[in-house]
Protein backbone atom coordinates (compact mmCIF):
# COMPACT_ATOMS: atom_id res chain seq x y z
CA UNK A 1 0.00 0.00 0.00
CA UNK A 2 2.82 1.99 -0.22
CA UNK A 3 1.61 4.01 -3.22
CA UNK A 4 -1.77 4.63 -1.96
CA UNK A 5 -2.44 8.19 -1.27
CA UNK A 6 -2.35 9.15 2.33
CA UNK A 7 -6.09 9.76 2.49
CA UNK A 8 -6.91 6.65 0.76
CA UNK A 9 -4.54 4.98 3.71
CA UNK A 10 -6.25 6.97 6.17
CA UNK A 11 -9.84 5.81 5.00
CA UNK A 12 -9.03 1.83 4.65
CA UNK A 13 -7.78 1.97 8.34
CA UNK A 14 -11.16 4.01 9.75
CA UNK A 15 -13.17 1.50 7.48
CA UNK A 16 -11.65 -1.56 9.54
CA UNK A 17 -11.69 -0.16 13.20
CA UNK A 18 -15.11 1.54 13.02
CA UNK A 19 -17.25 -0.63 10.71
CA UNK A 20 -14.96 -4.20 10.81
CA UNK A 21 -13.92 -3.51 14.76
CA UNK A 22 -10.31 -4.66 14.23
CA UNK A 23 -7.71 -3.56 16.68
CA UNK A 24 -4.59 -1.58 15.30
CA UNK A 25 -2.40 -5.25 15.57
CA UNK A 26 -5.05 -6.53 13.12
CA UNK A 27 -5.67 -3.36 10.98
CA UNK A 28 -1.56 -3.27 11.00
CA UNK A 29 -1.27 -7.25 9.63
CA UNK A 30 -4.20 -7.19 7.39
CA UNK A 31 -2.79 -3.87 5.47
CA UNK A 32 1.46 -4.40 6.51
CA UNK A 33 1.51 -1.62 7.83
CA UNK A 34 3.32 -0.93 11.14
CA UNK A 35 1.05 -0.17 14.41
CA UNK A 36 2.66 3.12 14.97
CA UNK A 37 1.36 4.56 11.60
CA UNK A 38 -2.58 2.82 12.42
CA UNK A 39 -2.65 4.30 15.61
CA UNK A 40 -1.24 7.61 14.45
CA UNK A 41 -4.11 7.52 11.66
CA UNK A 42 -6.41 6.33 14.15
CA UNK A 43 -5.34 8.57 17.28
CA UNK A 44 -3.82 11.32 15.29
CA UNK A 45 0.09 12.10 16.76
CA UNK A 46 0.05 14.61 19.76
CA UNK A 47 1.21 18.03 19.88
CA UNK A 48 4.50 19.35 21.41
CA UNK A 49 2.56 20.85 24.08
CA UNK A 50 0.26 18.00 24.35
CA UNK A 51 3.30 15.80 24.74
CA UNK A 52 4.93 17.83 27.54
CA UNK A 53 1.59 18.23 29.56
CA UNK A 54 1.49 14.83 29.64
CA UNK A 55 4.85 14.50 31.21
CA UNK A 56 3.92 14.24 35.47
CA UNK A 57 6.47 15.77 37.86
CA UNK A 58 8.79 13.85 39.57
CA UNK A 59 9.67 13.59 43.51
CA UNK A 60 13.32 13.74 41.87
CA UNK A 61 13.39 16.94 40.12
CA UNK A 62 14.27 19.19 42.33
CA UNK A 63 17.72 16.90 43.40
CA UNK A 64 18.46 16.30 39.49
CA UNK A 65 21.18 19.19 39.48
CA UNK A 66 22.72 17.30 42.81
CA UNK A 67 22.62 13.64 40.70
CA UNK A 68 24.35 15.59 37.48
CA UNK A 69 26.83 17.07 39.46
CA UNK A 70 27.57 13.66 41.30
CA UNK A 71 27.48 12.05 38.13
CA UNK A 72 29.89 14.49 36.15
CA UNK A 73 32.49 13.89 39.34
CA UNK A 74 32.30 10.54 39.36
CA UNK A 75 31.39 8.75 36.26
CA UNK A 76 31.34 5.43 37.65
CA UNK A 77 29.47 5.99 40.60
CA UNK A 78 26.59 3.33 41.00
CA UNK A 79 22.98 4.52 42.16
CA UNK A 80 22.48 2.61 45.27
CA UNK A 81 25.72 5.45 46.33
CA UNK A 82 23.78 8.78 44.49
CA UNK A 83 20.66 7.39 47.00
CA UNK A 84 22.79 6.88 50.20
CA UNK A 85 24.04 11.00 49.72
CA UNK A 86 20.09 12.47 48.62
CA UNK A 87 18.90 10.59 51.63
CA UNK A 88 20.87 12.93 53.77
CA UNK A 89 19.72 15.89 51.83
CA UNK A 90 15.76 14.46 52.33
CA UNK A 91 14.73 12.52 49.61
CA UNK A 92 11.95 10.27 50.42
CA UNK A 93 11.85 8.20 47.32
CA UNK A 94 13.04 4.68 45.77
CA UNK A 95 15.53 3.31 44.06
CA UNK A 96 14.00 2.82 40.34
CA UNK A 97 13.98 6.31 39.46
CA UNK A 98 17.47 7.07 41.14
CA UNK A 99 18.59 4.24 38.83
CA UNK A 100 16.70 5.73 35.40
CA UNK A 101 18.03 8.87 36.33
CA UNK A 102 21.50 8.49 36.68
CA UNK A 103 21.20 6.10 33.69
CA UNK A 104 20.08 8.93 31.50
CA UNK A 105 22.75 11.59 32.97
CA UNK A 106 26.34 9.41 32.80
CA UNK A 107 28.58 10.35 30.10
CA UNK A 108 27.94 7.80 27.26
CA UNK A 109 31.61 5.92 27.45
CA UNK A 110 33.81 6.57 24.03
CA UNK A 111 33.67 4.52 21.22
CA UNK A 112 36.83 3.08 20.16
CA UNK A 113 37.33 2.93 16.51
CA UNK A 114 39.33 0.29 14.82
CA UNK A 115 41.62 0.19 11.91
CA UNK A 116 41.50 -2.63 8.89
CA UNK A 117 44.69 -5.11 9.52
CA UNK A 118 45.78 -6.17 6.19
CA UNK A 119 48.54 -8.68 5.74
CA UNK A 120 51.05 -9.71 3.30
CA UNK A 121 51.12 -13.39 1.59
CA UNK A 122 52.46 -16.20 3.65
CA UNK A 123 53.01 -13.34 6.79
CA UNK A 124 50.33 -14.47 9.14
CA UNK A 125 48.33 -17.38 10.04
CA UNK A 126 45.99 -16.84 12.97
CA UNK A 127 44.63 -19.95 15.26
CA UNK A 128 42.01 -19.93 18.02
CA UNK A 129 39.38 -22.01 19.79
CA UNK A 130 35.76 -22.21 19.55
CA UNK A 131 33.09 -23.75 22.15
CA UNK A 132 30.47 -25.70 20.85
CA UNK A 133 29.16 -26.90 24.03
CA UNK A 134 27.93 -30.64 25.13
CA UNK A 135 27.09 -31.75 21.76
CA UNK A 136 28.53 -35.32 20.56
CA UNK A 137 25.71 -37.85 21.78
CA UNK A 138 26.25 -39.70 25.00
CA UNK A 139 29.65 -37.93 25.77
CA UNK A 140 30.35 -35.88 28.59
CA UNK A 141 32.50 -33.51 27.54
CA UNK A 142 32.21 -29.94 25.79
CA UNK A 143 32.82 -30.36 21.52
CA UNK A 144 35.49 -27.42 20.63
CA UNK A 145 36.44 -26.01 17.05
CA UNK A 146 40.07 -26.00 16.44
CA UNK A 147 40.31 -23.03 13.73
CA UNK A 148 43.56 -21.87 11.63
CA UNK A 149 42.86 -19.02 9.26
CA UNK A 150 45.86 -17.39 6.67
CA UNK A 151 45.72 -13.88 7.33
CA UNK A 152 45.86 -12.70 3.43
CA UNK A 153 43.58 -15.40 1.39
CA UNK A 154 41.65 -16.52 4.79
CA UNK A 155 42.36 -19.61 3.77
CA UNK A 156 40.61 -22.22 6.60
CA UNK A 157 41.45 -25.14 8.45
CA UNK A 158 38.76 -26.72 10.70
CA UNK A 159 38.99 -29.96 13.11
CA UNK A 160 36.57 -30.65 16.05
CA UNK A 161 38.34 -32.60 19.34
CA UNK A 162 36.73 -32.98 23.14
CA UNK A 163 39.84 -31.43 24.61
CA UNK A 164 42.27 -28.66 24.71
CA UNK A 165 44.96 -29.67 26.41
CA UNK A 166 48.77 -29.32 25.45
CA UNK A 167 48.80 -32.53 23.66
CA UNK A 168 45.58 -32.06 21.43
CA UNK A 169 46.65 -28.79 20.56
CA UNK A 170 50.29 -29.69 19.13
CA UNK A 171 48.88 -32.21 17.05
CA UNK A 172 45.74 -30.56 15.93
CA UNK A 173 48.79 -27.64 15.17
CA UNK A 174 50.61 -30.23 13.09
CA UNK A 175 47.75 -31.09 11.04
CA UNK A 176 46.83 -27.58 10.63
CA UNK A 177 50.28 -26.87 9.04
CA UNK A 178 50.74 -30.07 7.31
CA UNK A 179 47.02 -29.33 5.32
CA UNK A 180 48.90 -25.77 4.28
CA UNK A 181 51.72 -26.90 3.19
CA UNK A 182 53.71 -24.64 4.87
CA UNK A 183 54.38 -22.06 7.60
CA UNK A 184 53.94 -18.02 8.10
CA UNK A 185 56.47 -15.94 9.48
CA UNK A 186 53.91 -15.55 12.42
CA UNK A 187 51.39 -17.30 14.41
CA UNK A 188 49.02 -14.92 15.96
CA UNK A 189 46.80 -16.48 19.09
CA UNK A 190 44.50 -15.77 22.08
CA UNK A 191 45.61 -15.84 25.72
CA UNK A 192 44.75 -19.49 25.72
CA UNK A 193 46.57 -21.28 28.43
CA UNK A 194 48.56 -23.74 26.07
CA UNK A 195 50.71 -20.70 24.51
CA UNK A 196 50.52 -17.40 27.06
CA UNK A 197 51.15 -18.73 30.78
CA UNK A 198 50.95 -15.49 32.45
CA UNK A 199 50.69 -11.75 31.98
CA UNK A 200 52.24 -9.48 34.87
CA UNK A 201 53.27 -5.35 34.59
CA UNK A 202 52.28 -5.64 30.66
CA UNK A 203 55.22 -8.44 30.23
CA UNK A 204 53.97 -12.20 28.25
CA UNK A 205 54.98 -15.09 29.52
CA UNK A 206 54.78 -17.36 26.95
CA UNK A 207 54.46 -21.60 27.34
CA UNK A 208 57.66 -22.91 27.87
CA UNK A 209 57.17 -26.38 25.37
CA UNK A 210 54.98 -24.20 22.89
CA UNK A 211 58.32 -21.98 22.07
CA UNK A 212 60.06 -24.95 21.52
CA UNK A 213 57.37 -26.28 18.98
CA UNK A 214 57.19 -23.00 17.46
CA UNK A 215 61.06 -22.78 17.54
CA UNK A 216 61.25 -26.17 15.84
CA UNK A 217 58.88 -25.67 13.39
CA UNK A 218 60.42 -22.27 12.22
CA UNK A 219 57.08 -19.49 13.40
CA UNK A 220 57.60 -16.41 15.64
CA UNK A 221 54.58 -16.38 18.64
CA UNK A 222 52.34 -13.36 18.88
CA UNK A 223 49.92 -12.89 21.37
CA UNK A 224 46.23 -10.66 21.40
CA UNK A 225 46.31 -8.45 24.08
CA UNK A 226 43.52 -8.95 26.38
CA UNK A 227 39.96 -8.17 25.49
CA UNK A 228 41.69 -6.78 21.98
CA UNK A 229 39.18 -9.51 19.90
CA UNK A 230 39.80 -6.92 16.69
CA UNK A 231 43.62 -7.91 16.72
CA UNK A 232 42.46 -11.78 15.41
CA UNK A 233 39.30 -10.34 13.72
CA UNK A 234 40.05 -12.65 10.73
CA UNK A 235 40.10 -15.62 12.34
CA UNK A 236 37.14 -14.43 14.85
CA UNK A 237 34.84 -14.24 11.64
CA UNK A 238 35.29 -17.23 10.29
CA UNK A 239 34.38 -18.56 13.90
CA UNK A 240 30.90 -17.25 13.13
CA UNK A 241 30.74 -18.37 9.94
CA UNK A 242 31.43 -21.71 10.94
CA UNK A 243 28.71 -21.02 14.03
CA UNK A 244 25.84 -19.68 11.12
CA UNK A 245 26.61 -22.20 7.90
CA UNK A 246 28.27 -24.95 9.28
CA UNK A 247 26.58 -25.76 12.91
CA UNK A 248 22.94 -24.94 12.65
CA UNK A 249 20.76 -28.06 11.95
CA UNK A 250 23.86 -30.53 12.04
CA UNK A 251 23.35 -34.17 13.01
CA UNK A 252 26.42 -36.52 13.31
CA UNK A 253 26.60 -39.95 15.62
CA UNK A 254 30.43 -39.47 17.09
CA UNK A 255 33.00 -37.55 16.53
CA UNK A 256 34.74 -38.72 13.84
CA UNK A 257 31.87 -38.32 11.74
CA UNK A 258 31.65 -34.95 12.96
CA UNK A 259 35.21 -34.05 11.21
CA UNK A 260 34.11 -36.20 8.33
CA UNK A 261 31.40 -33.51 7.33
CA UNK A 262 33.24 -30.46 8.56
CA UNK A 263 36.49 -31.61 6.32
CA UNK A 264 33.88 -31.77 3.56
CA UNK A 265 31.81 -28.55 4.38
CA UNK A 266 35.56 -26.73 4.20
CA UNK A 267 37.18 -27.74 1.62
CA UNK A 268 33.41 -27.87 -0.68
CA UNK A 269 32.17 -24.72 0.56
CA UNK A 270 34.11 -23.10 3.00
CA UNK A 271 37.11 -22.25 1.03
CA UNK A 272 35.43 -22.45 -2.39
CA UNK A 273 33.43 -19.68 -2.06
CA UNK A 274 33.13 -15.55 -2.65
CA UNK A 275 34.60 -14.20 0.54
CA UNK A 276 32.35 -11.64 1.44
CA UNK A 277 34.99 -9.01 2.53
CA UNK A 278 38.10 -9.39 0.24
CA UNK A 279 35.43 -10.75 -2.95
CA UNK A 280 37.94 -13.40 -3.75
CA UNK A 281 37.84 -17.23 -3.40
CA UNK A 282 40.42 -18.26 -0.69
CA UNK A 283 41.52 -21.24 -2.49
CA UNK A 284 42.17 -19.93 -5.65
CA UNK A 285 44.21 -16.86 -3.94
CA UNK A 286 45.75 -19.27 -1.73
CA UNK A 287 47.15 -21.68 -4.95
CA UNK A 288 48.37 -19.06 -6.86
CA UNK A 289 49.48 -16.20 -4.31
CA UNK A 290 50.11 -17.42 -0.44
CA UNK A 291 50.87 -20.71 -0.97
CA UNK A 292 54.44 -20.03 -2.96
CA UNK A 293 55.54 -18.05 -0.09
CA UNK A 294 55.34 -20.80 2.79
CA UNK A 295 58.37 -21.48 4.53
CA UNK A 296 58.76 -25.35 3.89
CA UNK A 297 57.49 -27.43 7.04
CA UNK A 298 60.62 -28.94 8.85
CA UNK A 299 60.88 -32.58 8.94
CA UNK A 300 62.37 -32.70 12.37
CA UNK A 301 60.02 -34.72 14.63
CA UNK A 302 58.44 -33.50 17.96
CA UNK A 303 56.81 -34.80 20.85
CA UNK A 304 53.44 -33.71 20.75
CA UNK A 305 52.03 -36.26 23.44
CA UNK A 306 50.37 -35.43 26.75
CA UNK A 307 52.66 -35.64 29.41
CA UNK A 308 51.71 -36.23 32.75
CA UNK A 309 53.42 -37.62 36.53
CA UNK A 310 51.11 -39.59 38.94
CA UNK A 311 50.81 -42.18 40.91
CA UNK A 312 49.30 -45.73 41.60
CA UNK A 313 46.14 -45.79 43.68
CA UNK A 314 45.70 -48.58 46.13
CA UNK A 315 43.47 -50.09 43.28
CA UNK A 316 46.20 -50.61 41.17
CA UNK A 317 44.72 -47.46 39.01
CA UNK A 318 46.39 -43.91 37.53
CA UNK A 319 43.83 -41.07 36.95
CA UNK A 320 44.40 -39.41 33.30
CA UNK A 321 41.98 -36.68 31.90
CA UNK A 322 38.78 -37.65 33.86
CA UNK A 323 39.35 -41.31 33.39
CA UNK A 324 41.47 -43.99 35.22
CA UNK A 325 43.08 -46.80 33.55
CA UNK A 326 44.85 -50.00 35.48
CA UNK A 327 48.43 -50.93 35.55
CA UNK A 328 49.97 -54.27 36.96
CA UNK A 329 49.09 -54.99 40.65
CA UNK A 330 53.39 -54.82 41.90
CA UNK A 331 53.20 -50.79 41.21
CA UNK A 332 50.44 -49.91 44.00
CA UNK A 333 51.75 -46.72 45.25
CA UNK A 334 54.89 -46.23 42.82
CA UNK A 335 55.44 -42.57 40.96
CA UNK A 336 54.72 -43.49 37.30
CA UNK A 337 54.70 -41.18 33.99
CA UNK A 338 51.76 -41.30 31.66
CA UNK A 339 51.87 -40.51 28.03
CA UNK A 340 49.00 -40.31 25.50
CA UNK A 341 47.91 -39.43 21.87
CA UNK A 342 44.86 -39.13 20.15
CA UNK A 343 44.67 -42.93 20.29
CA UNK A 344 46.46 -44.71 23.43
CA UNK A 345 47.57 -43.85 26.69
CA UNK A 346 50.40 -45.71 28.21
CA UNK A 347 52.31 -45.35 31.90
CA UNK A 348 56.09 -45.66 32.13
CA UNK A 349 58.37 -46.77 35.28
CA UNK A 350 61.61 -45.02 34.21
CA UNK A 351 62.39 -45.95 30.80
CA UNK A 352 60.10 -49.09 30.78
CA UNK A 353 56.63 -49.25 29.44
CA UNK A 354 54.42 -50.80 32.11
CA UNK A 355 50.69 -50.46 30.88
CA UNK A 356 49.23 -49.41 27.48
CA UNK A 357 45.86 -48.69 26.53
CA UNK A 358 42.85 -47.25 24.04
CA UNK A 359 42.58 -43.55 25.10
CA UNK A 360 38.72 -43.35 26.28
CA UNK A 361 37.18 -39.80 25.53
CA UNK A 362 34.29 -40.12 27.99
CA UNK A 363 34.21 -39.27 31.98
CA UNK A 364 34.28 -41.26 34.92
CA UNK A 365 35.15 -44.06 32.86
CA UNK A 366 37.77 -47.29 34.45
CA UNK A 367 39.74 -49.13 31.67
CA UNK A 368 41.06 -52.46 33.22
CA UNK A 369 42.93 -55.11 31.54
CA UNK A 370 42.19 -58.67 32.47
CA UNK A 371 45.77 -59.72 32.70
CA UNK A 372 46.21 -57.08 35.85
CA UNK A 373 42.83 -57.68 37.33
CA UNK A 374 43.94 -61.53 37.76
CA UNK A 375 47.45 -60.78 38.58
CA UNK A 376 45.93 -58.65 41.77
CA UNK A 377 43.29 -61.72 42.57
CA UNK A 378 46.63 -64.14 42.68
CA UNK A 379 48.54 -61.47 45.16
CA UNK A 380 46.13 -62.05 47.46
CA UNK A 381 46.51 -63.97 50.32
CA UNK A 382 43.01 -65.52 50.49
CA UNK A 383 42.81 -65.79 46.49
CA UNK A 384 45.90 -67.91 47.08
CA UNK A 385 44.73 -69.78 49.49
CA UNK A 386 42.41 -71.95 47.48
CA UNK A 387 45.23 -72.30 44.65
CA UNK A 388 47.15 -75.45 45.11
CA UNK A 389 51.28 -74.97 44.78
CA UNK A 390 53.08 -76.80 42.49
CA UNK A 391 54.31 -79.16 45.08
CA UNK A 392 50.54 -79.90 45.79
CA UNK A 393 49.11 -80.34 42.46
CA UNK A 394 49.11 -83.57 42.34
CA UNK A 395 46.37 -83.56 45.00
CA UNK A 396 43.59 -82.09 41.99
CA UNK A 397 40.51 -81.40 43.34
CA UNK A 398 40.25 -83.15 46.19
CA UNK A 399 43.37 -80.91 47.42
CA UNK A 400 41.88 -78.01 46.23
CA UNK A 401 38.44 -78.80 48.33
CA UNK A 402 40.36 -79.16 51.16
CA UNK A 403 42.31 -75.94 50.77
CA UNK A 404 39.00 -73.93 50.49
CA UNK A 405 37.53 -75.69 53.41
CA UNK A 406 40.57 -75.24 55.35
CA UNK A 407 41.18 -71.71 54.59
CA UNK A 408 37.45 -70.61 56.30
CA UNK A 409 39.51 -71.34 59.64
CA UNK A 410 41.86 -69.49 61.58
CA UNK A 411 44.92 -71.72 60.99
CA UNK A 412 47.86 -71.04 58.98
CA UNK A 413 47.61 -71.55 55.36
CA UNK A 414 51.21 -71.77 54.45
CA UNK A 415 52.18 -73.79 57.11
CA UNK A 416 49.45 -76.38 56.50
CA UNK A 417 50.61 -76.42 52.96
CA UNK A 418 54.32 -76.66 54.38
CA UNK A 419 53.35 -79.77 56.46
CA UNK A 420 51.19 -81.48 53.12
CA UNK A 421 53.94 -80.83 51.01
CA UNK A 422 56.13 -82.42 53.64
CA UNK A 423 53.92 -86.03 53.67
CA UNK A 424 53.72 -86.33 50.11
CA UNK A 425 57.32 -86.44 49.85
CA UNK A 426 57.60 -89.37 52.85
CA UNK A 427 54.20 -90.89 51.53
CA UNK A 428 53.46 -90.21 47.95
CA UNK A 429 50.62 -88.09 46.60
CA UNK A 430 48.36 -91.05 45.93
CA UNK A 431 48.78 -92.09 49.68
CA UNK A 432 48.15 -88.47 50.88
CA UNK A 433 45.23 -87.95 48.42
CA UNK A 434 43.49 -91.34 49.24
CA UNK A 435 44.30 -90.21 52.92
CA UNK A 436 42.68 -86.65 52.26
CA UNK A 437 39.33 -88.34 51.24
CA UNK A 438 38.75 -90.48 54.23
CA UNK A 439 39.34 -87.39 56.90
CA UNK A 440 37.07 -85.38 54.73
CA UNK A 441 34.41 -87.67 55.11
CA UNK A 442 34.59 -88.09 58.52
CA UNK A 443 34.00 -84.17 59.03
CA UNK A 444 37.89 -83.09 59.93
CA UNK A 445 40.92 -80.91 58.10
CA UNK A 446 44.59 -81.08 59.29
CA UNK A 447 47.64 -82.93 58.71
CA UNK A 448 47.74 -84.16 62.25
CA UNK A 449 44.15 -86.36 60.93
CA UNK A 450 45.98 -87.02 57.38
CA UNK A 451 49.22 -88.09 59.51
CA UNK A 452 47.16 -90.44 61.88
CA UNK A 453 45.41 -92.21 59.04
CA UNK A 454 48.98 -92.77 57.38
CA UNK A 455 50.73 -93.88 60.41
CA UNK A 456 48.55 -95.68 62.07
CA UNK A 457 45.53 -96.85 60.09
CA UNK A 458 47.27 -97.57 56.90
CA UNK A 459 50.93 -98.57 58.60
CA UNK A 460 53.04 -97.05 56.26
CA UNK A 461 56.66 -96.18 56.51
CA UNK A 462 57.32 -93.14 55.22
CA UNK A 463 59.65 -93.32 51.68
CA UNK A 464 61.28 -90.28 50.29
CA UNK A 465 62.12 -89.73 47.14
CA UNK A 466 65.41 -88.84 46.05
CA UNK A 467 66.62 -85.45 46.40
CA UNK A 468 66.25 -83.61 42.70
CA UNK A 469 68.28 -80.70 42.42
CA UNK A 470 66.59 -79.31 39.01
CA UNK A 471 69.91 -80.05 36.52
CA UNK A 472 70.23 -82.91 34.87
CA UNK A 473 73.45 -83.52 34.81
CA UNK A 474 73.48 -83.48 38.93
CA UNK A 475 70.70 -85.61 38.90
CA UNK A 476 72.47 -88.21 37.32
CA UNK A 477 75.87 -88.56 39.91
CA UNK A 478 75.57 -91.66 41.82
CA UNK A 479 77.59 -92.66 44.93
CA UNK A 480 78.20 -96.32 45.83
CA UNK A 481 77.42 -96.81 49.85
CA UNK A 482 80.97 -96.49 51.72
CA UNK A 483 82.66 -99.06 52.97
CA UNK A 484 82.59 -98.63 57.03
CA UNK A 485 84.91 -101.61 58.02
CA UNK A 486 87.76 -99.85 57.58
CA UNK A 487 87.16 -97.79 61.17
CA UNK A 488 86.54 -101.17 62.32
CA UNK A 489 89.91 -102.36 61.46
CA UNK A 490 91.05 -98.69 63.23
CA UNK A 491 89.46 -99.58 66.10
CA UNK A 492 90.62 -103.00 66.76
CA UNK A 493 94.49 -101.23 66.33
CA UNK A 494 94.46 -99.07 68.45
CA UNK A 495 93.09 -101.38 71.17
CA UNK A 496 96.59 -104.27 70.50
CA UNK A 497 99.11 -101.94 70.45
CA UNK A 498 101.03 -100.82 73.62
CA UNK A 499 100.39 -97.46 75.45
CA UNK A 500 103.91 -96.29 74.85
CA UNK A 501 103.77 -97.37 70.77
CA UNK A 502 102.73 -94.57 68.09
CA UNK A 503 99.63 -95.87 66.14
CA UNK A 504 99.96 -97.77 62.87
CA UNK A 505 98.88 -95.31 60.03
CA UNK A 506 96.48 -98.31 57.56
CA UNK A 507 97.56 -98.69 54.25
CA UNK A 508 96.00 -96.69 51.36
CA UNK A 509 92.97 -98.47 49.98
CA UNK A 510 92.18 -100.31 52.92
Amino acid sequence: MSGEPRDKKMEEVLKLRHVNGLGARAIARQLSMSRKTVKKYLFGEPSQSQSRSRQRPSMLDSYEPEIRRLVEETPAIRAPAVLERLRTQGYTGGITIVRACVSRLRPKPYRESFLTLDFAPGSVVQVDWADFGFALPGCARRVSAFVMVLGHSRYLYLEFTVSQRMGTFLRCMERGLSFFGGVTTADIFDNMKTVVQSRASGVTVFNARFLEYARSRGFAVQACNPRRGNEKGKVERPIGFIRERFWPGRRFSDLIDLNRQAVDWRDDFANNRVHERTGKVPALVFRSTEQPLLKPLSTLPFDTDDVESTGVSKTFRFAFDRNTYSVPPRLVCQPIVVRANDSAVAAFLGPKEIARHGRRWGVGEDVELPEHRASAVAFKPRARSRELPASLSGLGDIGRLYLKTFSAGSRSIERECTRLTFLVELFGESAVRSAVEEIMRTGHVGCEYIEYVLRHRRHLTPSPAPLRLGDAQLDAIHFREPDLAVYDQLVATRLTLDPGQPPVEPERGE
